[in-house]
């Protein structure tokens, strides 16, 4: 029987772990013009994110890798800090929007 059978497991899976699909504002300042209002559905829409990994995760994190060079108005479910001030210093917003799944609680006891 081969080691890795013999011996026992190790670790643990941690079930309330969050998955984000994860969109660098580089994406963003190539296939947005500054006119538009950025949503979840509408990365969908455009093939930046796929229907399924969405669907399948927590939702959708905006990253500050790239430059933005358009005022954008983004909606997203989580931004990180350098992206947040990325899209205000370019003149736009940054609107978080709420989960829309429900089959995971939030738990921050």
């Amino acid at each position: 029987m081969p080691l890795q059978r013999r011996l026992p497991k190790r670790g643990f899976t941690n079930i309330f772990k969050k998955t984000w699909v994860e969109v660098n504002l580089a994406e963003l300042d190539e296939k947005f013009d500054g006119s538009e209002e950025i949503t979840p559905d509408l990365l969908t829409e455009r093939g930046i994110v796929k229907k399924g990994s969405l669907a399948k995760s927590d939702g959708v994190v905006i990253l500050g890798r790239g430059e933005l060079k358009k005022s954008l108005k983004i909606t997203a479910h989580r931004f990180s800090a350098g992206a947040r001030e990325k899209i205000e210093a370019a003149g736009g917003k940054a609107t978080v929007a709420e989960l829309s799944r429900g089959s995971k609680p939030d738990h921050k006891e």
